[in-house]
């Protein structure tokens, strides 16, 4: 049997959009992570990115961004254990916000995190705009 394998990308909405599903089953979940605070308009976290911890501090600190997180959690752990009984392959999940810097780098980080904590799993990261991050 096949081991299930879960893709996590960030991405942006004005750049190259949502991340296309390199498997044939067509894509997963997609969360917008424009609803929270955005660290990129503030001087101090402007060329920083989700991989930073200035700005890991900053999303961290708000309760928003914990409320949102356990809701991707509370998904994603029901999809896995799911796809994990009936033995699918492939799952995925895509987190996008205004420039794929910030808070979808954050929240995809935070995801791949908790997935490696839970489960035997392989999951990867893909930060798609990484080459475009102001710098």
């Amino acid at each position: 049997m096949k081991k299930l394998t879960i893709d996590i990308y960030s991405f942006s909405y004005k750049k190259k959009g949502i991340p296309l599903d390199p498997t044939s089953h067509g894509g997963g979940f997609v969360f917008d992570c424009r609803v929270l605070p955005n660290p990129g308009r503030e001087d101090a976290y402007k060329r920083l990115s989700g991989l930073d911890l200035p700005v890991k501090e900053y999303l961290s600190g708000m309760e928003e961004v914990t409320a949102f997180l356990q809701a991707a959690y509370a998904l994603a752990g029901l999809s896995i254990d799911n796809y994990l009984e009936r033995g699918f392959e492939h799952l995925m999940f895509s987190f996008g916000c205004t420039g794929g810097q910030h808070r979808s780098v954050y929240c995809a980080e935070a995801l791949y995190r908790f997935i490696q904590s839970k489960y035997s799993v392989k999951v990867y990261i893909h930060h798609q705009e990484r080459d475009t991050w102001i710098r």
